[in-house]
């Protein structure tokens, strides 16, 4: 039986999108476990906030610009893991993107691309570079940041809905894909997350009732509320456990 807790000593973690908001609760807690934590982002201002961030609590991060979305950027990214630790056994899919858009009929191709790129194909390419070096791991976690948006559709995100659900249909292919590779392919999917990614929902007050009355247990979540749920799945408490969605909602999707 394989050791089961949290401790994250010796293990090597990707965190895209790991400047700040989630992704940066992720890395910070990731490293708090004892791993190496690579994150990456767009803008270098973000990545150095980050690193000084990681400085404050006594932690090192390696911070390298790029943009999910991009093929060439992946790959140096993960050249740049190859060569510093010959190997990775966690990947956290964590770059998203969610802006208002008209209806889907009405949808420019150009912006529907935007955010197909950014939700799915990012996720796809992070994937597709994690599985060689996870294999020289001898398997490893992926964990994607879906949405309950991938399951439940919503006016003015309806783009950002099907590209969610892209992500949880790939979670499960890859599952079942590299499962016999010790390789386990899992996602979380949070309702709204009081980060700057969403602010545009929970900072107007009228649409942060709406939002609140649809949740059971009475509020948004927290960015802490999501962590702990991205640390079970990349962890040894979750080795049995692949292909599988857990929704972080306050009840919304009971």
């Amino acid at each position: 039986m394989s050791r089961m807790d949290l401790d994250f000593s010796g293990k090597v973690a990707l965190v895209t999108g790991g400047s700040r908001g989630l992704g940066l609760a992720i890395a910070k807690a990731m490293a708090e476990k004892g791993a190496e934590v690579v994150i990456c982002g767009r803008k270098q201002e973000n990545l150095d906030g980050a690193v000084e961030d990681f400085r404050q609590i006594g932690r090192e991060v390696i911070a390298q610009p790029a943009n999910v979305g991009n093929p060439d950027q992946v790959a140096s990214l993960f050249q740049t893991i190859e060569t510093r630790f010959g190997k990775l056994d966690i990947l956290v899919n964590n770059v998203g993107m969610n802006i208002l858009t008209p209806i889907v009929a009405e949808t420019d191709p150009g912006l529907w691309d935007k955010i197909m790129e950014t939700n799915l194909k990012g996720t796809f390419l992070a994937s597709k570079h994690a599985v060689p070096l996870m294999k020289k791991a001898g398997g490893g976690k992926i964990v994607n940041i879906s949405s309950i948006a991938a399951r439940r559709a919503a006016m003015g995100m309806g783009v950002y809905c099907v590209a969610k659900a892209g992500v949880e249909m790939l979670t499960k292919v890859m599952a079942v894909e590299h499962a016999k590779e010790g390789i386990k392919v899992n996602a979380v999917a949070p309702c709204v997350v009081r980060t700057k990614f969403s602010q545009q929902f929970w900072s107007n007050e009228d649409l942060l009732k709406e939002i609140t009355r649809t949740i059971p247990m009475g509020r948004i979540a927290e960015p802490e509320d999501v962590v702990g749920t991205v640390l079970y799945l990349a962890s040894s408490l979750s080795d049995f456990v692949t292909g599988e969605t857990i929704a972080v909602d306050g009840g919304s999707l009971a």
